[in-house]
């Protein structure tokens, strides 16, 4: 392999990563959030949970547009959408991440991951996430 393709492939690398740590990095300062650890956690539940709600194909249009390291989370349900309300989206969120998260602190974690999926993605894609959600969970991407 030429040098120059090997350092584009390291490049290619690193800024993923750096983005993938900014992610993290700007749902940590959420003040419910503790450490880099409980954020990676927050997204983690967050993005399962969120790819089991939305239907055809944007859970794949939505992963195009994050870090590597959290694609495959809105692909791991291949069945059908599941239509639940948020209150429902809360609960799971809350029953994944585990660290004895409750339904408040679980509405706190999601809209951090939310909103900064919101700030990373282009305008077209937020509003394909907001056609696919009723509107109970609009506060979520304010």
């Amino acid at each position: 392999m030429p040098q120059e393709a090997r350092t584009t492939t390291t490049d290619l690398e690193r800024e993923e990563q750096v983005q993938y740590h900014e992610f993290i990095a700007q749902v940590s300062q959420d003040p419910s959030i503790t450490d880099n650890e409980h954020a990676e956690a927050a997204i983690t539940a967050t993005l399962q949970v969120l790819g089991r709600r939305l239907a055809g194909g944007e859970p794949s249009d939505l992963a195009a547009q994050l870090p590597v390291g959290f694609k495959d989370l809105l692909a791991e349900h291949t069945g059908a959408a599941e239509a639940f309300d948020v209150d429902e989206f809360l609960r799971r969120i809350a029953q994944r991440e585990g660290r004895g998260c409750g339904p408040e602190q679980a509405r706190e974690h999601a809209r951090a991951v939310m909103g900064t999926i919101a700030g990373s993605i282009s305008a077209g894609e937020v509003n394909n996430l907001r056609s696919q959600l009723p509107a109970g969970y609009a506060f979520l991407l304010d």
